[in-house]
């Protein structure tokens, strides 16, 4: 017994000093308590409200409580930790829930001790205290002080811990409910934006990747959302052209191919998506450029034709009969050199340039369509629809399944 008390006092000293000493002091304990509240709430300008308000009669309760624990662990061997820890947890934890640091309470632990000190030595004068008495009053201070800290930071860590997990899981939610079809409302994505804590932008952009197979998933800022388990990977990428841009591209180097959406207001990021996919889907049947992100919107005609095929592949057959008739490699010279010309403004020279071939090949080449063609070439009305299923001949057909009306019959 006399090894647990002689231990109990060398980590708390109080434990060894005489109970009785408390009896003075337990009289005085809520004047102590207004006074260290009066000293915080000068101090700690988040912790400055009514007295009479819900706040301050809580910060109220946990200051007296505190001491009142500090007094009743004198000449008490076996004190309880865990009543007074508790509490400083829980105000540790609500601090980080109010998304505020721990310097506030820091402070607040700091200016009690204060507080106290200067009342050990009115008591140790009031009530003859002898200087080893003082002594462990103080040193027991800065242990009760440093593990009622260790407490409170304890506290916060948890919390943080668990609001990051909730703040993840209302990301995944918010992510999930931006590409959602038919859309969510703005009102509805804007609240959960707020649960996640996920800045609403005045644009987003949906981009489809595919990463290589053992590609570690990047870190990415919280601004942006991401699926990478999803069977088709996305990223959700707010104001994509503006300072966000040069992020996402940064984010995107090393991904095996990647395609951006167009920019559309928060509630059309399904939209965005959905033509980001098709976007990629191009670029790895080899049909669009892959080298870099693909930015859907500088690729419109071939994604347009690309969800067209039927429709186009039989309105080759009917408008461009005479073409598809020809030899393939013939038929290939012809269309390159008809879409180049009406691409550059029907200028010869320019085309040309283009096709690395003379200007003089250009013209008869034009010449031979005129003839081949007759008079869809000349038809203003027509000359979108030409450009529409030129463009799909050259720049999206496999080619291997392309057959002439001839061999169809």
């Amino acid at each position: 017994m006399s090894r647990s008390r002689s231990s109990a006092a060398a980590d708390f000293p109080l434990s060894g000093v005489p109970a009785d000493v408390a009896d003075p002091m337990l009289p005085h304990l809520e004047a102590v308590a207004v006074e260290m509240v009066a000293e915080i709430q000068g101090l700690v300008p988040e912790y400055a409200r009514p007295p009479e308000s819900r706040y301050g009669r809580r910060m109220r309760w946990a200051v007296e409580e505190t001491v009142r624990q500090f007094v009743d662990a004198i000449g008490r061997p076996d004190m309880d930790w865990k009543k007074v820890t508790g509490i400083f947890e829980g105000i540790g934890a609500y601090e980080a829930r109010q998304g505020r640091s721990l310097d506030g309470l820091q402070t607040a632990i700091r200016v009690s001790g204060q507080v106290a000190c200067r009342r050990f030595i009115k008591d140790a004068r009031r009530l003859g205290w002898s200087l080893d008495t003082l002594g462990s009053f103080t040193e027991s201070l800065f242990v009760f002080l440093e593990r009622i800290a260790g407490a409170a930071g304890h506290g916060y860590a948890r919390a943080q811990g668990e609001i990051a997990g909730e703040r993840e899981r209302f990301r995944r939610r918010l992510r999930d409910l931006l590409v959602m079809e038919p859309p969510a409302s703005a009102e509805a994505i804007g609240e959960l934006a707020r649960s996640a804590g996920w800045p609403v932008p005045r644009t987003l952009a949906a981009v489809a990747v595919r990463p290589e197979p053992d590609q570690a998933v990047p870190v990415l800022p919280p601004v942006f959302l991401a699926d990478w388990d999803a069977a088709e990977p996305y990223l959700i990428c707010p104001d994509p052209d503006g300072p966000g841009r040069d992020r996402m591209l940064a984010l995107l180097k090393g991904t095996r191919s990647a395609a951006i959406g167009p920019a559309v207001p928060l509630v059309r990021a399904g939209l965005s998506l959905r033509w980001a996919r098709r976007g990629l889907a191009l670029v790895e049947r080899g049909v669009l450029p892959g080298k870099e992100p693909l930015r859907c919107l500088d690729h419109l005609p071939s994604l347009i034709a690309a969800q067209s095929e039927e429709l186009i592949d039989v309105a080759l057959g009917g408008r461009l009969a005479a073409l598809m008739k020809l030899p393939p490699h013939r038929r290939d010279a012809l269309s390159r050199t008809l879409l180049t010309y009406m691409e550059c403004r029907d200028n010869a020279v320019a085309a040309a340039e283009r096709l690395l071939v003379h200007e003089q090949t250009v013209r008869y080449r034009i010449r031979r369509l005129e003839e081949t063609l007759g008079g869809m070439m000349l038809d203003p009305d027509r000359r979108i629809e030409l450009l529409l299923l030129l463009h799909y001949l050259v720049r999206l057909d496999p080619g291997d399944r392309r057959l002439s009306p001839a061999e169809d019959a």
